[in-house]
Formats: structure tokens, C-alpha cells, sequence
């Protein structure tokens, strides 16, 4: 009889009494930790890679050039950590090569990497032009006339650096236009390496008015939306350019035994005429 009454008793206060995890309070994070907490949207890594990118692509730091650890970072006011993740994710994008003995050098062009680079990527805007010309929509027609008629304006004043930022731009637009997000993702992983081809080759004399005619077939196709014929002469104009910057390593000086050739410094200012009078 104790007994029960001692239960009875110990079941009662237990219900009365709230569980400990019930007395602390629920505390909101602060204004002060919730600054400390934010993660950048953009780290010193992300900003370095994106710096040593761009001169990568044109060329600016040569194929084969030493990228010392000590001399970038004082360069990008970075220390060596950042940049060492830098150079990690330029390494992943093939361009970029890390030695055993922690150093890096800038990739350089290998003709079978660059037969295969263009394989795939000539393969994928293929694919992408066949899709764009059956579900482009009219503003995505007006904005490649307005990308086309950029791309014409730079070709007619020189301006090489400026056409290339609108003609990756102009490639970029036709798989974005094929509205197929496995398409694009793949099209963006190679799209690094591809660049700097790009900006290779068309600083060979007479490759540069040579694209501005192809790059006027494949709109006009795109308009006529004739996919086949879109998707061949987008296949036909990447390996072009594959081509163009292996025939000219085939035949340059600087080739050294690896086969591996610089970038020249200043591309060769081509000396076609604009193919359309085009406002400014």
C-alpha cells in the first residue's frame, strides 16, 4: 500500500514539473552573429581564379609560364592560402598544371588535348544549335542581331579583345537558347579551355574575317530554323578553330619537344574590312 502511494506520488510531481529542455530558453541568433556568420558570396580564391583566368585565356601568362606562389600573391595582394585554392580550381579547368614539387606553370596546348577539346565541344553546340532553331523565341532572335551586330562593329574597328568577349558571348546565347540545362552545364566545364583557343586563333591572320562569316551563316540558318543545316555549320565553325591553333603549332617556331607552344603577346591585328555598316 506504501508502495503505491509513493508511485502515485512520483507520477504526479513528474508531471508537474516541465523537463529541464523545457525551462531554457529558445535564444534567437544576434545582429552581431548573424554578420559574423555570413559567408562572402564571393571569396579571395574565387576573385584570384577569376583574375588569373582572364589572363590565361588571352594569353596575357603564357602556355608553359612559371606561376610562382610568392610573386602572385604579393601580384594579388592575396596570401598563399587563397591562392593555392585558386590555382586548385584553375587546375580542374584544365588550365592550369600543378608540379610534384608544389609548383604550378600555365597549361600549355597540346595538339591531341586540343583535337579532343574540340571534338566535344563542336559536338555540343551542335546539339545545342540543332535544339536552339526549333525553340528560339523572337527576343532571343533579337538579341543574337544585336550580338552579331557588336561582333561586326569590333571587327571593322580592330578591336579584338572586344569582339572576343561578344563572340564567346554569341556561343554561350545558342546553348542557352537550346533550353537544356545538362546541355549548358556540360558546354560551361569545357568553356575555359575552349576560350583560350578561341582567343588563340583568332589572333592568326585572316581567322578573324573568316568568323564573322561564319558567325553571319549560322544566324541566318538559326532564322530559317533550319536545325540541321544550323547545328552542322556550328559543329564545322568550333572545330575550325580547333584546327587553326593546331596547324599553327604544327608550324611554330616556338614549339619545343613536348610540342607545347606560347601564346604570342599581342595578337595580329587583322586587316579585313567591317562587313555591315553598323551604328556605334
Amino acid at each position: 500500500m506504501t508502495e503505491a502511494k509513493t508511485d502515485a506520488k512520483t507520477e504526479a510531481k513528474t508531471k508537474a514539473e516541465p523537463t529541464r529542455r523545457s525551462k531554457e530558453p529558445k535564444r534567437a541568433i544576434t545582429a552581431p552573429q548573424r554578420r559574423r556568420l555570413r559567408v562572402p558570396r564571393v571569396g579571395l580564391h574565387e576573385q584570384a581564379a577569376a583574375r588569373l583566368r582572364t589572363m590565361i585565356v588571352r594569353g596575357e601568362l603564357a602556355p608553359g609560364q612559371s606561376l610562382g606562389e610568392a610573386d602572385l600573391s604579393d601580384a594579388l595582394g592575396i596570401s598563399r592560402t587563397p591562392l593555392r585554392e585558386a590555382l586548385k580550381q584553375l587546375a580542374n579547368e584544365g588550365l592550369v598544371e600543378l608540379r610534384l614539387n608544389h609548383s604550378a606553370v600555365v597549361a600549355p596546348f597540346r595538339r591531341a588535348e586540343l583535337t579532343e577539346l574540340f571534338e566535344a565541344v563542336s559536338g555540343i553546340e551542335r546539339c545545342a544549335a540543332e535544339l536552339a532553331a526549333l525553340r528560339m523565341e523572337d527576343a532571343d532572335f533579337e538579341r543574337l542581331d544585336a550580338l552579331q551586330d557588336k561582333i561586326e562593329w569590333h571587327h571593322g574597328r580592330g578591336e579584338l579583345r572586344d569582339y572576343f568577349q561578344t563572340n564567346q558571348q554569341i556561343h554561350s546565347a545558342i546553348v542557352g537558347f537550346a533550353r537544356n540545362a545538362v546541355l549548358k552545364a556540360t558546354h560551361e566545364a569545357l568553356l575555359a579551355r575552349a576560350e583560350r583557343a578561341r582567343f588563340f586563333a583568332l589572333s592568326v591572320l585572316g581567322r578573324w574575317d573568316e568568323s564573322v562569316r561564319e558567325h553571319q551563316d549560322i544566324l541566318a540558318a538559326l532564322r530559317r530554323r533550319d536545325a540541321a543545316r544550323a547545328g552542322e555549320m556550328l559543329a564545322h565553325h568550333v572545330r575550325r578553330t580547333g584546327e587553326i591553333v593546331a596547324e599553327t603549332l604544327d608550324g611554330n617556331a616556338l614549339n619545343n619537344e613536348a610540342g607545347d607552344a606560347a601564346v604570342p603577346d599581342t595578337p595580329a591585328k587583322p586587316r579585313g574590312r567591317k562587313t555591315r555598316n553598323v551604328a556605334s
